[in-house]
């Protein structure tokens, strides 16, 4: 893999924790250990929707070493019904730990076990009889129950008369599957009390929602816990909000007054945290003669549970992305008996991409014009929607720089022209984009008189480089070495941040660093960063502290109080009064598709990416690069097979979900266009977690067809696609 194509200056440093994660001195969540720790073990349903009609727990009961069998004959009540994060709660979902017999979907918790060692619980765990009242079930996305979400429809124009009158159009269907997360690191929760005061240990991307929701389960003031989650190993939105089992764990450390630790197993962490929902698409285009648009239909389905309605209805961001005087798009929710989906890494602009791009390039075949070109045609400085101007908007120069790099005017246009021996070789193009978004968060800063800098928020360090960034920031903006930071980050106790996800943690959490540094500069009278240490060395003080809480644009007036409630979500993209907020970025990818054995390859993907200032290029970069590699997957391997007689995961484990592996990637470039745009916040930045993903399953489909005349509209790409 050909990895960074990036100058190396001075702001790419290396990752402050990482001398700790490669020496293993980092510790997760299943790291703490703690005294007296019983462990847990889960065991969920294994019918698809009905009622437990009873248990048998004697053989599991005589397992030495088994303290306590919880079911819902003893949980019940004991953790109350709460809404879901998408009514205005905490929860990933409204279904109740234990709370009562009945079964919503397959893989739902039905007991735990809790023993004086994790061999004993799962033992026992094997050893529980359970007999079952089934009920039939509809699981899969064509048998659910559709429910249109009107606030997800955006219509502006005649977009019938548009296309009537249109004389060139496409229309055409397209779906995405199941996919789950997988992150290497797995569910760990360890609770602990002292007293009354409540200690939880658990990776989160959202510590704040941990500590309020829980409070609100467990019936407790929300001071009286707090939730730690120093590193966090992989997370992509699965660990974005609190779960039921976080409930259940602290309950049973109550009930045996000693701490106690779940680590599910990767089978139950299929159906315990969110996940991406399949997707069904319909897409209609119209253009005149010259490619220019004039009529867009975008209509989509999202799976969801019948407990809660979730969808993520990024057909209102697909229909801003290009010029087009007439587009009608909508969003319906399909409930199955499922459980409920959730976040994944661009949740809908990598499906809604995928169908939207996938047309597009369908339209540059008919028009027989250049995809690049047919962009460049529909580029656009405001939205079509709303007529609101972009606050930056570097679509084409992605286009053009990644097209340079890829060599792209070397391409042949008819199908199946490019061959290299038993090779059929096709190259393809597509648009990537994700709203930028920022939310409510809060930083404290404290410079010694011994010139060292401490700061300190609640944010998260998933992999991408919180900790780096927060270092750097402070640094730059109190004129210190990166060396003389020491960072605090992951306890509830510290000062609150927003949710890591959306791509809003670095564009929430760096301006209020900024701000804190910027008040500890005004303290000390010193007009620029250079100026901060003499002038503190000259104040005589031992130490100045400040904290800053920063509300960005779009952020309604409540939003500081909601933040240190757990409630506070971030703000921009297409949802403000005044203007749109996009990272834009291109994605180019060779494919392979072998004459004989049909088998596919991708040796090269090249993508150029503006997401507004960029602090450190080696972590993004990396971000960026990860994201490409995960879009090749999302294109060609990863699904998650569903048995629709119950809605069974049949591969819930890394043996048989598929992902690449080294072999599987070749050359990925990332080139990052620089961009800096003051307007969405202090620090100028956009984010680059969600981007990398968007756009490279669209360009692989369209390479495919590029090699083969094979139009696949159906995710994941196979083998049986092509033959």
């Amino acid at each position: 893999m050909n990895l960074p194509l990036f100058p190396t200056p001075a702001h790419a440093v290396p990752r402050v924790e990482g001398r700790a994660k490669v020496t293993g001195a980092a510790r997760y969540a299943s790291d703490v250990r703690l005294p007296r720790t019983a462990y847990a073990y889960l065991l969920t349903s294994r019918i698809g929707r009905g009622a437990v009609q009873a248990f048998d727990l004697t053989s599991a009961r005589a397992v030495p070493g088994v303290l306590d069998i919880l079911t819902h004959e003893m949980v019940g009540d004991a953790i109350p019904q709460r809404p879901s994060l998408y009514a205005g709660g905490y929860l990933a979902d409204s279904v109740r730990p234990l709370g009562s017999a009945e079964v919503a979907h397959w893989g739902q918790p039905v007991a735990m076990v809790l023993a004086e060692t994790f061999e004993a619980a799962r033992e026992a765990a094997g050893r529980v009889d359970i007999s079952y009242d089934e009920a039939p079930t509809a699981v899969a996305i064509d048998a659910g129950t559709v429910q249109p979400l009107e606030p997800m429809t955006v219509t502006t124009g005649d977009v019938a008369a548009a296309f009537s009158a249109a004389p060139v159009t496409v229309d055409a269907r397209y779906s995405t599957p199941t996919q789950h997360q997988n992150p290497m690191e797995l569910f760990a929760t360890h609770c602990v009390w002292d007293g009354d005061r409540l200690t939880v240990h658990e990776p989160s991307q959202y510590l704040n929602n941990v500590k309020f929701g829980l409070a609100d389960q467990l019936g407790i003031e929300p001071d009286r816990i707090r939730v730690v989650s120093t590193y966090v190993g992989g997370a992509f939105g699965a660990k974005g909000f609190l779960t039921q089992r976080t409930a259940l764990v602290a309950l049973a450390a109550r009930r045996l007054g000693r701490p106690v630790v779940l680590v599910p197993t990767r089978e139950q962490g299929f159906t315990l945290s969110g996940y991406r929902a399949e997707t069904r698409h319909h897409v209609e285009l119209a253009a005149d003669r010259d490619g220019r648009l004039t009529a867009m239909r975008h209509e989509g389905w999202e799976l969801t549970s019948r407990a809660d309605t979730l969808a993520m209805g990024a057909a209102s961001m697909t229909a801003r992305l290009y010029a087009c005087p007439n587009i009608s798009v909508r969003v319906n929710a399909v409930a199955a008996d499922r459980s409920t989906p959730g976040f994944m890494r661009a949740p809908g602009e990598m499906p809604y991409g995928f169908a939207l791009e996938s047309a597009l390039d369908e339209l540059a075949v008919k028009l027989a014009m250049d995809p690049v070109e047919l962009r460049r045609v529909n580029d656009t400085l405001t939205d079509p929607v709303g007529g609101l101007p972009y606050t930056s908007r570097s679509l084409m120069r992605c286009f053009d720089e990644a097209a340079a790099a890829f060599g792209w005017a070397a391409r042949s246009p008819e199908p199946g022209s490019m061959t290299d021996g038993d090779w059929r070789v096709g190259w393809g193009c597509a648009a990537a984009f994700y709203p930028t978004y920022a939310g409510a968060s809060a930083a404290r800063v404290r410079l010694t008189a011994d010139g060292r800098v401490h700061v300190a928020s609640a944010g998260h360090e998933l992999g991408q480089g919180m900790t780096t960034m927060m270092a750097q920031v402070a640094a730059e903006e109190l004129g210190v070495s990166v060396d003389r930071v020491a960072v605090a980050i992951g306890d509830s106790d510290l000062p609150p941040a927003i949710v890591a996800g959306g791509s809003s943690s670095t564009a929430s959490v760096a301006p209020a660093i900024m701000a804190a540094c910027a008040a500890i500069r005004r303290r000390l009278d010193a007009a620029t960063p250079a100026a901060v240490i003499p002038a503190m060395e000259a104040s005589g003080m031992g130490a100045v502290e400040e904290l800053a809480e920063i509300r960005p644009h779009g952020v309604a007036p409540d939003g500081m109080r909601a933040l240190y409630r757990g409630q506070a979500g971030p703000a921009g993209g297409v949802h403000l009064p005044d203007r749109v907020q996009f990272a834009l970025g291109a994605q180019f990818v060779e494919v392979r598709v072998h004459a004989l054995t049909h088998e596919i390859r991708v040796p090269r993907a090249v993508g150029a990416f503006a997401c507004g200032r960029i602090i450190n290029p080696r972590t993004a970069h990396s971000q960026l690069v990860g994201g490409m590699i995960w879009g090749i997957g999302s294109a060609l391997f990863e699904a998650t097979e569903i048995d629709e007689r119950n809605g069974a995961y049949i591969n819930a484990n890394l043996a048989e979900y598929l992902v690449p592996v080294n072999a599987d990637i070749g050359d990925v470039q990332a080139i990052m266009v620089p961009e800096e745009d003051r307007a969405v916040n202090a620090a100028g930045v956009k984010g680059v977690g969600e981007i990398g993903v968007v756009g490279v399953a669209a360009a692989i489909a369209n390479a495919v067809y590029h090699a083969t005349g094979r139009r696949v509209r159906d995710l994941p790409i196979r083998i049986e696609h092509v033959l």
